[in-house]
């Protein structure tokens, strides 16, 4: 009598998701802001000044923001009013303001670390890479959440993105120059469709399916 040959139990996998809050993720608010940018002050960190400052002011993507060279946003020795660079995932080119506060952040982070044109804005401090990862960028992202006392899982890099969008279209309501501002070419997104619908700011937050 031949004898049962056990069949392997499948190893179960915990999905990748647990325990997370995943979905869109939220903008920061004014006074969240302004919370991060004094503790990056007072703690005396320019490149991350530079950084936040920057990622609020250009609405670009992770991807697009680490790889950001000195030349993107500097001329003749001064930090540009207007920077523009083609987006990764699209191709097109997305123009930005630079202000005041942040074109002075920049100054700062460059006048410490002497960096030249044809370098990158952001160097990694790891041999291996040129510019921060955006893995890096959204590990520097979370930690300035928690700084300023709020839930990290709720915020990422494209809280960052979104922020100075949010606070334009609660302003004006312009839904069509918030694209442009973002460096979207459709004007049929969901979140375009759900404005339609409705007045309040609130629409916004429905999200791209270009935008990601």
């Amino acid at each position: 009598m031949h004898a049962a040959i056990p069949l392997p139990v499948p190893c179960k996998r915990a999905p990748w998701n647990k325990g997370r809050l995943i979905g869109q993720k939220r903008p920061l608010k004014p006074k969240d802001v302004w919370a991060i940018r004094v503790r990056l002050q007072l703690q005396g960190r320019k490149r991350d000044l530079a950084l936040f400052n920057l990622a609020i002011d250009s609405k670009l993507r992770g991807c697009d923001l680490v790889r950001l060279q000195v030349d993107d946003v500097c001329a003749g020795g001064r930090v540009r009013d207007r920077g523009t660079v083609i987006q990764k995932k699209t191709g097109r080119p997305v123009q930005f303001e630079i202000m005041e506060q942040t074109r002075a952040s920049i100054h700062d982070w460059l006048s410490k670390v002497e960096l030249r044109n044809g370098r990158y804005l952001f160097p990694s401090r790891l041999r291996a890479q040129p510019h921060l990862s955006t893995r890096q960028y959204a590990r520097i992202v979370h930690a300035w959440v928690e700084s300023a006392g709020l839930d990290s899982s709720a915020y990422g890099t494209h809280s960052m993105r979104r922020t100075k969008a949010a606070q334009i279209y609660r302003t004006t309501g312009n839904l069509r120059a918030v694209q442009l501002l973002l460096g979207l070419r459709s004007s049929k997104a969901p979140f375009a469709i759900s404005a339609s619908r409705s007045t309040t700011p609130s629409a916004f937050r429905s999200r791209s399916s270009s935008d990601k």
